[in-house]
């Protein structure tokens, strides 16, 4: 399909469907409506999986929203414009992001925020802003979003300022992951925590998320880069992202902070946790130096939990910071990422550890259930 001869029409193409909670993708032929004011349609080439998307599907602790199409790590090219659109075009690479900006408001305006009023993430709304309606049907019945991109479609509809335009030089199928998990981590440590060339940090939690905080760690010379997880089988891979010593919290009787401390001379200079366990977080900001630590928390923790630590670690200058998608806007930042993986300061291809055709989605979630990997690449083309 041209876009010259799509623009403006229905597009019927497969997408894998989640009816219900729980239960395997189905691929489906769905429609895919044309982008309205502010909208553009996007041809997916290559998605990933994360796990915000299994968390949904799984439905745990959230109202359900199904039928719904998940995704929102991906990489694909623009097919069409919706009314007003400016800065794209048809045939442009971009990365569709769960999170937003609208350019105009309070956060966008702003150089130290990211979290854009209008378009920062919602779970709940499986609609579009614009009208309130899917773009997505069967049928005649609505298949809903999810946090506005649904990548999981060989074609979607997004917000315009949900889309990072990108160099095309840059190979879709590796930059794609910089849609969530990777951009988060890695901007954990480069825009917020800021460690120095030569610093000490620690990185609780080695998934997706904490590894690319490591890599970041590796990108500016960090001389210590200590792994903390309760899954030792996690160390040696953890290695090709910088992390040269590993703590598992689980061989010592003593909170990890204080092991952390005595290997350090009093701690370390700066910590990034990515578990979103509440004693994580809280041993993350203990084990930072006093005077100049600094701890970052980017894991998401259970709604009744409750931080608690003695003020004194604050008033002996330890400082606690919170990150949201790495302090990356995404359309303003993200391309500057790409640019890294471009120049080879950022490896991307040690993150896809997986691979498969789109037909077998499936395997892509049983693969993380299982715990293997950290990224499972998506080819919609085979």
């Amino acid at each position: 399909m041209s876009a010259r001869s799509t623009a403006g029409q229905v597009i019927r193409c497969k997408a894998a469907v989640a009816w219900e909670a729980g239960r395997p993708l189905v691929i489906e032929e769905v429609e895919v409506a044309p982008p309205q004011a502010m909208e553009v349609r996007l041809k997916i080439l290559f998605t990933s999986l994360c796990h915000t998307d299994v968390y949904f599907w799984e439905a745990k602790g959230q109202t359900p929203v199904f039928p719904r199409i998940f995704g929102h790590e991906a990489g694909g090219v623009v097919e069409s414009v919706g009314e007003g659109v400016t800065e794209l075009k048809p045939g442009d690479h971009v990365l569709p992001v769960f999170t937003g900006e609208c350019g105009d408001c309070r956060h966008c305006k702003s150089e130290e925020s990211n979290m854009c009023d209008l378009l920062r993430i919602n779970t709940d709304r499986g609609v579009m802003l614009s009208d309130g309606k899917t773009r997505f049907s069967i049928n005649g019945k609505p298949i809903y979003h999810f946090v506005g991109t649904s990548t999981f479609s060989e074609y979607t509809v997004v917000h315009v300022g949900c889309v990072a335009k990108v160099n095309p030089a840059a190979p879709l199928d590796k930059i794609c992951v910089l849609s969530c998990g990777i951009s988060t981590g890695l901007g954990a440590t480069l825009n917020v925590a800021k460690p120095t060339k030569g610093s000490t940090v620690a990185i609780f939690g080695l998934g997706a998320v904490g590894l690319a905080a490591a890599e970041g760690a590796r990108i500016v010379g960090a001389s210590r880069i200590i792994g903390v997880d309760l899954n030792p089988n996690r160390f040696e891979e953890a290695k090709k992202f910088g992390c040269n010593e590993f703590v598992n919290p689980k061989d010592y009787d003593k909170p990890v902070q204080e092991v952390l401390a005595e290997m350090t001379n009093g701690g370390v200079d700066r910590s990034v946790e990515c578990r979103g366990n509440i004693n994580a977080m809280i041993s993350a900001f203990e084990c930072v130096h006093d005077g100049w630590g600094v701890a970052v928390l980017v894991g998401v923790p259970n709604k009744d939990d409750a931080f608690k630590t003695h003020p004194v670690n604050f008033l002996n200058e330890r400082t606690l910071k919170g990150t949201f998608f790495g302090n990356y806007k995404p359309r303003s930042d993200l391309p500057s990422v790409v640019e890294k993986y471009i120049n080879k300061e950022l490896e991307l291809e040690k993150f896809i550890t997986h691979e498969v055709a789109f037909s077998d989605i499936n395997k892509a979630f049983d693969y993380m259930l299982a715990g293997e990997g950290i990224r499972c690449l998506i080819r919609m083309d085979t």
